[in-house]
């Protein structure tokens, strides 16, 4: 008896000896977040170096910028051959173009072949023509990006064709380390790509992680708190990026399909088990619209979402509680 509550005494003391540790930097151009629960800071350091490490190289795989990517390959192979790419990336291009036809085009990874006649700078005077903006989505279709299984080869169809990330590389950045961390024996953590994240475990108090929801009328506050358990959370705002014309507020965030940036709606957030997923559902949600976006939602299996119009007013999708949110 005196053993078994000695043991019981050893293991609750180990358990109370965890700690969170976080360490704020910038990686693919973004800021992260990386906290984990480990027993001491060495391990703590351990782990989230680790982290580190597995987003670089998330990046030197598909960075547009870096010219020996095997996405600047891809690239500068437009209209001329295809381009034999690893298993890790030709995977992560099928998945895009699954989701492309999911969302009949709302997410694009050609977008990076559109012009960019939009201007989020400051420095736009006048709204582009009609004929501008047709012109500069004239090279963006994902049915042009032909992938073939048997030798795992990515072919952009037309000269001028480009692939990008943007839309989905922290998301997917977030789930592989979070994922690595997982197999090295991480109990809890969160990586937070800029707004991209994905959590796992509890905090050290037992408690699951809370994710702030951005207010959109100040980026510094949250609108509200939500309670996550091993979910991946990412919001798309329209706060830091856009422009006005007519007394239109256009937001960064394109239809590729179009040419023309979406409107009416402040924020989205997007609830699954996947931040990749996550992250390409919201910028599709900010393209589709709230009435088509929560349709859309309401259709798939574990997929949630709360949006944000530009009177502030709140629309979520079927099987969201907010009982469990605390609002500011």
């Amino acid at each position: 008896m005196k053993k078994f509550i000695v043991l019981l005494f050893i293991v609750a003391f180990t358990g109370t000896a965890q700690q969170n540790f976080k360490k704020s930097l910038v990686l693919m151009g973004s800021g992260f977040d990386i906290t984990v629960v480990a027993k001491d800071k060495a391990s703590g350091d351990q782990y989230i170096q680790l982290a580190i490490d597995e987003i670089k190289r998330i990046e030197s795989l598909i960075s547009s910028w870096d010219q020996n990517s095997e996405t600047s390959k891809i690239n500068r192979q437009a209209g001329i051959q295809p381009v034999v790419v690893s298993t890790e990336l030709y995977s992560l291009i099928e998945r895009c173009l699954s989701i492309s036809k999911l969302t009949s085009g709302a997410f694009d990874i050609s977008y990076a072949s559109m012009d960019k006649i939009w201007k989020f700078d400051g420095s736009m005077t006048e709204k582009p023509s009609e004929t501008a903006i047709k012109n500069s989505v004239a090279r963006v279709n994902y049915q042009h990006i032909i992938l073939n299984k048997n030798n795992k080869s990515v072919f952009l169809k037309n000269k001028g064709m480009k692939i990008g990330f943007g839309a989905v590389g922290k998301g997917y950045a977030a789930d592989k380390a979070k994922a690595l961390l997982k197999k090295k024996g991480v109990t809890g953590g969160i990586i937070n790509a800029s707004g991209d994240l994905n959590t796992w475990g509890q905090q050290t108090n037992g408690k699951d992680w809370l994710v702030a929801i951005t207010n959109p009328l100040n980026k510094k506050k949250a609108f509200s708190w939500m309670p996550v358990k091993n979910s991946a959370v990412v919001t798309s705002g329209n706060y830091e990026k856009f422009v006005e014309f007519e007394g239109v507020k256009y937001t960064h965030i394109i239809d590729p399909r179009t040419g023309y940036p979406s409107y009416g709606i402040q924020s989205v957030t997007v609830f699954t088990k996947s931040a990749e997923l996550a992250d390409a559902i919201s910028t599709s949600l900010f393209v589709m619209g709230i009435e088509v976006g929560l349709d859309f939602i309401n259709q798939l299996k574990g997929v949630e979402c709360v949006f944000i119009d530009t009177e502030n007013k709140i629309h979520n999708s079927r099987n969201i509680s907010f009982n469990d949110i605390t609002k500011n």
